[in-house]
């Protein structure tokens, strides 16, 4: 066991989000995502017990996101004519807020489609139980500077 680190994240997650590097992404994905086939060429983790929002929290305490870029937390947009509310979107910029100065202002949103392009593309795919529709996350990784 290790003193400061949140309990939620494993020995195998905690290795691939040291192993990632600046620009590289990590994909939170809710229950319905289909992490294994979109993760074909990324580390999948299987993280199934657990919520987006207890995940991000925790990845955000040891993870820098990217200042070097407009938008490094990017959520998947509803599709024209779903008629699905995304009240777990607040929560996660609330959890945001609490890490990054600079807030709301880091998170976008891409179209269904090509947030699965650009999954494709990821380091990692965390695969977790989240139940809330349109709960997919996408972090891109900063760099650790001396403060």
């Amino acid at each position: 066991m290790l003193k400061g680190i949140p309990k939620i994240l494993s020995p195998e997650l905690l290795k691939v989000l040291c192993e990632m590097g600046h620009s590289d992404c990590l994909v939170i994905s809710d229950g319905n995502f289909p992490a294994e086939s979109m993760g074909k060429d990324a580390v999948v983790i299987r993280c199934d017990g657990h919520g987006v929002p207890e995940l991000l929290d925790a990845i955000l305490q040891v993870f820098p996101l990217d200042t070097y870029v407009p938008h490094p937390v990017n959520l998947m947009e509803v599709m024209p004519g779903d008629d699905v509310e995304t009240p777990i979107w607040d929560t996660y910029k609330e959890i945001i807020r609490k890490y990054d100065d600079r807030g709301d202002q880091t998170v976008g949103h891409i179209e269904r489609f090509a947030f699965y392009e650009q999954a494709k593309k990821a380091y990692a795919i965390i695969a977790t139980g989240e139940k809330a529709l349109y709960a997919n996350v996408m972090l891109q990784k900063g760099v650790v500077t001396d403060e």
